[in-house]
């Protein structure tokens, strides 16, 4: 393979690595804990873009449960998120695994 070909095929993994950035921005995976008391939901960029608390776990006495609730549901989201991305990366790189790709 000579080197022009080498630099379209980098040029064209780029490009191709661009448009999924894109539209993982706009995919969102959700997590729910506590029997559905917290739910998180994140984008595929791992920004959290919803938080939903039950008003049934909220107890002024007890904010360590809920602290823990929101802790759990936001890290099986970004969890989650990591898993959509991989995917969508392996479809991109024929399934192998880059070194610092997200």
């Amino acid at each position: 393979m000579d080197m022009k070909q080498m630099v379209k095929q980098a040029q064209q993994f780029q490009q191709r690595l661009t448009e999924m950035q894109g539209e993982l921005a706009g995919k969102q995976v959700s997590a729910s804990v506590g029997g559905g008391m917290v739910s998180a939901t994140v984008n595929g960029r791992h920004e959290l873009v919803s938080l939903i608390i039950d008003k049934e776990v909220v107890d002024p006495a007890d904010t360590q449960m809920l602290q823990d609730l929101v802790v759990s549901a936001v890290n099986e989201a970004m969890r989650k998120a990591q898993a959509m991305i991989e995917a969508e990366m392996a479809k991109i790189t024929g399934g192998i695994k880059i070194p610092g790709m997200f």
